[in-house]
């Protein structure tokens, strides 16, 4: 019984050391592709307006949505301390620092990972990536390398617009509901931003950017079994993609954020 549960922790840990350095070389081959040419500007445009601009109302809508939350419950924690007029602070830097990249990478994951791996997979299954090899064009220069750089694009610029009205949600909550002064507010919102802050909070959005697109590309790329595997593939692509979020973004702050 002992050896059977060695054999099996083994074959989860080779499983898993094989699922790693596929995906790693995978990412490798993609980044080479970005850079050679030749280029394809117009699917690089393309999948920035799909990842960006379409997926502009879910992200402003979550963003201003988590604003006015972080304010509400910002000055009620502060207020057990009397320290009120620290809200606008902790808005500014929870939202530019974390709340506004980690927030917009998941909706960006749940929407455009997913639809992603599902064209991808629908194409693997339908032999249509075989039928470009055949016209002489490479599929990772077609179909992912344009992804890869939308990804790194998109997501910053989605970042700053989620920065933006997250700061709004929280000036809105502050001044209408918790009764600060508008300009005050303003003014230490201003004070305690800094240009680093917002430089890093985008620098992460590029990196998760990076890793949505890539997920949705690996899992696509790969998957087989028809239907099923097409839905198992978007499935895994949004599941990867938000947990690699995450552990990026612990690790992207113990680099950048910890003084």
């Amino acid at each position: 019984m002992l050896l059977d549960l060695v054999a099996a922790l083994g074959r989860v840990l080779l499983g898993a050391c094989q699922s790693a350095g596929s995906l790693a070389l995978f990412a490798l081959a993609g980044l080479s592709h970005v850079l050679r040419p030749p280029y394809y500007p117009r699917l690089v445009l393309a999948a920035v307006a799909e990842m960006g601009f379409f997926s502009l109302p879910v992200v402003a809508l979550t963003a201003i949505f988590t604003g006015m939350v972080l304010a509400l419950q910002a000055s009620t924690a502060l207020s057990r301390f009397s320290a009120e007029s620290a809200s606008a602070s902790l808005v500014v830097l929870s939202v530019t620092r974390e709340l506004g990249p980690v927030l917009a990478g998941l909706m960006v994951a749940g929407r455009v990972g997913a639809a992603t791996a599902a064209e991808l997979g629908t194409m693997r299954v339908t032999d249509q990536i075989d039928a470009l090899s055949t016209l002489s064009t490479v599929p990772m220069k077609y179909l992912v390398a344009p992804r890869l750089l939308a990804g790194i694009i998109a997501l910053p610029l989605l970042v700053v617009v989620a920065d933006i009205l997250g700061v709004l949600g929280g000036f809105i909550i502050a001044t209408l509901k918790l009764g600060f002064n508008g300009p005050t507010y303003i003014v230490a919102t201003l004070n305690h931003l800094e240009t680093a802050d917002v430089t890093l909070g985008l620098v992460k959005a590029a990196v998760f950017g990076f890793l949505i697109a890539l997920m949705g590309c690996y899992h696509g790329y790969n998957s087989k079994g028809g239907a099923q595997g097409v839905g198992a593939a978007t499935t895994m692509a949004v599941v990867t993609a938000s947990v690699l979020i995450l552990a990026f973004d612990y690790v992207l702050s113990e680099l950048f954020f910890v003084r």
